[in-house]
């Protein structure tokens, strides 16, 4: 029967299950939770070409670091002010003549 034991030390890296370094930077970039990814928010449309327009954008973030998101907010923030604004400035339909203006009393 052989009595012999193993000398003790290091472990190599292979034999404890652990995978070599390159195989762990592999690793590593592989699995990245805060790289973008899109939240796959399903939009209905607006029936406003200007409005769905900005709200497509909104999409551009989904490829964007967290830091790069800004821009597209005030982006399409400012795109839909403009829109709100534009709606403003129209004329409306003619204030019908003859009628009161003023409430009874």
């Amino acid at each position: 029967m052989n009595e012999s034991v193993p000398e003790s030390g290091p472990v190599p890296e292979a034999e404890a299950g652990v995978p070599p370094e390159d195989a762990r930077d592999a690793i590593e970039l592989s699995y990245d939770p805060a790289a973008p990814a899109p939240l796959d928010v399903e939009r209905v449309p607006t029936g406003s070409a200007e409005v769905d327009a900005q709200l497509d954008r909104l999409g551009d973030a989904d490829h964007l670091a967290t830091d790069g998101h800004l821009e597209v907010y005030e982006d399409v923030h400012r795109g839909l002010r403009d829109a709100l604004t534009e709606l403003d400035a129209r004329p409306g339909p003619p204030v019908p003549t003859g009628h009161p203006t003023t409430a009874p009393q």
